[in-house]
């Protein structure tokens, strides 16, 4: 399992949970403050830097000479008498601050009879860098609190251990057992005592719980990890554990009067598809498991994370088995009928109604194609996408129409919904790409639409299936890949595409425009759009002048210039209109 980590001021709203230390996993080391109460420790005091009592202490050490620097290790706990500064005590607050820069945990010094007090300094020092200076009792032995610090680390860590094997064996009961994801960040959140989310792969939120109830998206999506859609951003994730406070300051409050919270957060990606034989492969990325609250995440929230996204990659392996096979049932059905293969129409009337659809009554059918030109998705990936592409469609269509069919082919999706107007069910149409783009978790990929004109009845639904097919194609030529054309609109293109040798056409448009029915030269782009705006109104200089933002006699220019490469188009009305044809021509896919 891959692992990232953010702690991050992203609270912009508060979530209704408990992070307190009472739940979830002991830390695998004790801190500054756990080390304070051992034993050995008697008589020992915190003269400064309480703010960093939280620090971890992985082991200890022994300071015996000042020039210890190249030994130093992050977490350690350096004891030391004052013998090594006995000459200079001034130096041990420049000492400090070293260090601090090295991570050690905390410093414990013995005065006695090499210095007499701690400079004051130092203990300032020690404040304003967050790093526990103890004072430790004269009758306190180093190789006590060494032990101590050494068995007290193994004792947590054997738990630690012990706790995690017992929790994989709970989230493989809750996965033999028929369990799905929202099993599994229920069981996280109640753990660790913080929200837990399972996201698809492109980041959208399949299901949140926090240690008590079930938050809300309303409460996630204000927090600066996730987008304004409500998708965690996967792809903004920086590696490693760190620490923030709040940017705008501890005494930031909202505009309700209520303080923000400062969230911890982070993720580790959901796995799968990894086979014994096939170590070489790349594991298919199949989502991210995400914790956050307010107290910091330690390793063992990590590992625990990472037990719950194996768990959650064998939910999601066995989901989408089963919905890879009840999905090919779907398509290839709704293929037949499209294809025009209908034995009976009862008998597809009565099979569609057991499938959940209501196809006996006017249908309009929308095509959405992914556009695989500018279409970036690894390889390895692709299915996934896919999948996420028509869970996303059939999520926003369900809620306008339930028994509506909706169901994917690879990187297209069909839509059999109850017809509309023209007018109507283009809006809605936009309505749904928006929701697919956005909300929906379409996996953020360029894709057009084409809608067919009402089917009456089963057997119309091949030929508009058709319609929405050449809808489609011309939207996405037109539209680079994101259109969204109804076929009614399609103008004098479906006249074009009813013409069964496309060589023609290509051959009249360059018959007619010359070199201007090609890209031979960057200015001819240029001169077709002028031509255009020219046709469009009615050759009326000054109003093209001022569409196409161009001087009065820049335009004359250019159309002396048009005018002697496709002919006196200003004078003749069938030239213009063969000049308008061959235009939509050169715009055909």
């Amino acid at each position: 399992m891959s692992n990232d980590a953010k702690d991050s001021g992203c609270g912009q709203q508060e979530l209704t949970f408990d992070g307190g230390e009472g739940h979830g996993f002991s830390a695998e080391s004790l801190s500054v403050a756990d080390v304070l109460r051992l034993p050995s420790m008697r008589g020992a005091r915190l003269i400064g830097g309480a703010a960093g009592l939280d620090r971890v202490v992985e082991l200890s050490n022994v300071m015996e000479v000042p020039d210890i620097l190249p030994w130093v290790k992050p977490g350690e706990l350096m004891l030391t008498t004052a013998y090594p500064i006995r000459d200079r005590p001034e130096d041990l607050e420049g000492l400090l601050e070293t260090f601090d820069q090295h991570g050690l945990a905390a410093i414990g010094l013995k005065s006695g009879r090499y210095l007499e007090q701690i400079p004051e300094a130092a203990v300032k020092a020690a404040d304003a860098l967050g790093l526990p200076l103890i004072h430790l009792g004269e009758d306190v032995g180093f190789d006590e609190i060494m032990q101590e610090v050494l068995t007290g680390n193994l004792d947590r860590r054997a738990q630690v251990i012990a706790r995690t094997e017992a929790s994989m064996r709970e989230l493989v009961d809750v996965v033999v057992g028929g369990g799905d994801l929202a099993d599994v960040c229920r069981m996280l959140a109640q753990w660790t005592g913080v929200a837990a989310a399972v996201t698809t792969l492109d980041g959208r939120v399949r299901c949140l719980r926090t240690a008590d109830a079930e938050a809300t998206s309303a409460e996630v999506s204000g927090l600066e990890c996730f987008d304004r859609s409500g998708r965690f951003r996967v792809e903004d994730e920086p590696a490693g554990i760190s620490r923030h406070a709040n940017p705008r300051g501890p005494e930031h409050r909202e505009g309700d009067g209520t303080m923000s919270a400062v969230l911890n957060w982070g993720n580790v990606v959901i796995e799968g598809g990894r086979r014994p034989a096939a170590e070489t492969l790349p594991a298919q990325n199949l989502g991210r498991i995400v914790a956050f609250g307010t107290r910091t995440l330690r390793a063992g929230d990590f590992r625990l994370l990472e037990q719950a996204a194996a768990a959650a990659a064998l939910v999601i392996t066995r989901e989408q088995a089963i919905t890879a096979v009840e999905s090919k049932y779907r398509t290839d059905f709704v293929l037949e009928v499209l294809r025009g293969h209908i034995a009976s129409t009862d008998r597809v009337l009565s099979h569609a109604y057991s499938l959940g659809w209501d196809l006996d009554r006017p249908i309009s059918i929308a095509v959405a194609e992914v556009d695989s030109e500018s279409d970036s998705t690894d390889a390895s990936n692709k299915r996934t996408m896919q999948a996420l592409f028509a869970n996303a469609w059939t999520k926003v269509v369900s809620q306008f129409d339930p028994r509506a069919a909706v169901v994917g082919s690879g990187d297209q999706v069909i839509v059999l919904l109850a017809a509309e107007p023209r007018e109507r069910i283009v809006r809605r149409l936009e309505e749904f790409v928006s929701s697919v783009r956005g909300h929906g978790g379409g996996g953020r990929r360029r894709f057009s639409v084409g809608i067919s004109r009402p089917a009456e009845g089963v057997s119309r639904l091949a030929p508009a299936y058709q319609e929405a097919m050449r809808a489609l194609e011309v939207g996405r030529q037109l539209d680079r890949g994101q259109g969204l054309r109804h076929y009614d609109s399609l103008g004098v293109y479906r006249l074009l595409l009813q013409v069964g040798e496309q060589t023609e056409l290509r051959k009249f448009a360059e018959e007619v425009l010359g070199p201007l029915a090609t890209d031979a030269k960057e200015e001819y782009a240029g001169l077709r759009e002028t031509l255009q705006a020219l046709l469009d109104h009615h050759l009326n200089v000054a109003e093209t002048a001022r569409a196409l933002f161009f001087h009065y006699n820049t335009l004359r220019y250019r159309i002396g210039k048009l005018e002697q490469m496709v002919g006196p188009f200003t004078e003749d009305p069938d030239l213009r209109l063969s000049l308008a044809l061959a235009l939509q021509i050169v715009k055909l896919p």
